[in-house]
């Protein structure tokens, strides 16, 4: 099952010097039951976006929490066997999912990430989450501001560039 998992670029370097992501349990995103009922119509290209724009958002948590990171959502896609997955979805994050245990490298099967130029609407966005999550409508548009970015696709052989 395609599974996106949040990360940074710094978290990104660790994993790939750890040859994982994490420990478990990892948290992701993919299409589950919650996230079809969420939205009724779609086809699985189209749920599988909105799963990933959850990914992209939990990178801005995660960059919020980093301040030294580099601007740029990061957004790792993987596949997962699905016995290794436990729903959790959450009231804004239908697709949101745990993975039992730490996801090896070789199971990523691209990256989807910023571009540099991205970067300062990505910072003023991870510095507005919690005021737009406490209903903060300036704080919305500016998190709206980065999600209005498309994330660049990147091949697994190009990731230890970007994450050097």
């Amino acid at each position: 099952m395609r599974v996106f998992l949040p990360s940074t670029l710094p978290a990104l370097a660790q994993a790939l010097q750890a040859g994982q992501v994490g420990p478990g349990p990892v948290p992701g995103f993919a299409v589950t039951p919650s996230l079809r009922e969420a939205y009724a119509s779609g086809d699985e290209e189209e749920l599988e976006y909105v799963a990933m724009t959850e990914a992209a958002r939990a990178s801005l948590r995660m960059l919020a929490q980093d301040p030294a990171a580099p601007p740029r959502r990061v957004v790792l896609a993987v596949e997962i066997p699905a016995e290794q997955m436990k729903l959790d979805a959450r009231d804004k994050e239908p697709a949101r999912v745990l993975i039992s245990e730490a996801v090896p490298v070789e199971r990523l099967a691209s990256a989807h990430v910023d571009d540099a130029e991205a970067g300062a609407d990505v910072r003023a966005a991870a510095d507005a989450l919690p005021a737009a999550d406490a209903g903060d409508e300036d704080a919305s548009f500016a998190v709206d501001g980065a999600e209005g970015y498309e994330l660049g696709w990147y091949a697994t052989q190009e990731l230890p560039y970007l994450a050097g």
